[in-house]
């Protein structure tokens, strides 16, 4: 059995709660990735936070200990900015809300860059990301110019973001607050759609199934590397638990599951079915029901192994409709 990393020729990180939390790093995360870089594997950056400018965010890497250039990270207002590369023309005027980052990458795209609405000609399209500073008169001003028929282009919705101090709100709260305002939706281009993910390979000159996503959100790393073809590294230090995970749904699954980027470097035993047995080497869970339904273990899995074992047992019996999302999860802590 190989180690993890051996099936991959490169991989897309998420930053936020898988390399760092604020300004610290997570525990294994720079040792564990600086050693899959020296083994030839391929490493970008992919981060919904579109409020600091890629070349910052590689400083503050390369601060942790990693070996990061300038063009390994690809935030959401890059695939913004890309997005409407499409949809207008080199110098139409585009209203920048969001932290330094968001201007930075319409100007790499040759847009006419604007923090108000301008009195002599017209807005073409707003591109909202999360800054820190971002106030209210930002989000009224992007308010009126979509009123006005702006194309209204979203880096992401993440609702949540985490720091160092605990969780503040993200990107996707603040777009909520301006749809208070207007009557339509925007184009969302970051995770979980696949634009981020694909700039990352061609970047890395990477195949899909040769790349693996890793990330700690299930709707937005999970969701974003399935929808571009790869499969998904699922971590727990950041925002999705082992609840989380029971109840995902389907298209949410993430392939792997590990505590940690110390799993790049070990080998990774996938759950086999084996005589109605989730099985990994002598361990094995299977559900079964004396009165109501309870996970049955067989041998002596702890940690992450038993949490592997548990996810494919609890999600066939989701599937087959005999539990319900609620009692999954309450029979995977009773289990405990």
């Amino acid at each position: 059995m190989s180690a993890l990393i051996e099936q991959y020729d490169a991989l897309v990180c998420d930053l936020d709660g898988v390399v760092y939390r604020g300004p610290e790093a997570v525990p294994h995360a720079v040792e564990s990735l600086n050693g899959a870089q020296a083994s030839g594997v391929r490493i970008a950056y992919a981060t919904n936070n579109a409020s600091r400018p890629p070349a910052d965010v590689a400083q503050h890497l390369r601060e942790l200990g990693l070996d990061a250039q300038d063009d390994s990270v690809i935030n959401s207002s890059m695939a913004g900015a890309s997005y409407l590369a499409d949809h207008a023309k080199a110098g139409d005027t585009v209203l920048a809300v969001g932290g330094a980052g968001v201007g930075l990458a319409l100007r790499a795209q040759g847009f006419d860059v604007v923090s108000e609405l301008p009195t002599d000609k017209r807005v073409m399209a707003v591109l909202q990301g999360y800054g820190p500073a971002v106030t209210a008169n930002d989000l009224a001003q992007a308010a009126y110019a979509i009123q006005s028929g702006a194309l209204w282009v979203a880096t992401n919705t993440d609702l949540t973001l985490p720091t160092a101090i605990g969780t503040a709100p993200g990107n996707g709260s603040l777009v909520g607050a301006v749809r208070n305002a207007v009557d339509r939706d925007p184009v969302v281009v970051g995770k979980p759609g696949p634009l981020m993910y694909v700039m990352a390979a061609e970047h890395l000159g990477s195949a899909p199934h040769r790349t693996l996503g890793i990330g700690d959100r299930l709707e937005t790393d999970v969701a974003g590397a399935a929808a571009a073809g790869m499969d998904c590294l699922h971590v727990l230090t950041g925002v999705h638990g082992p609840s989380d995970l029971v109840s995902a749904p389907p298209q949410l699954r993430p392939r792997f599951v590990a505590e940690d980027l110390r799993s790049l470097a070990q080998q990774y035993c996938e759950p086999q079915r084996r005589d109605g047995w989730w099985m990994i080497g002598d361990a094995g869970c299977r559900m079964s029901k004396d009165g109501q339904y309870a996970l049955e273990w067989h041998g002596q899995p702890v940690g992450v192994e038993r949490l592997r074992l548990a996810l494919p047992t609890l999600w066939g019996t989701i599937d087959d409709g005999k539990i319900g999302l609620e009692q999954a999860v309450t029979t995977w802590m009773t289990s405990q």
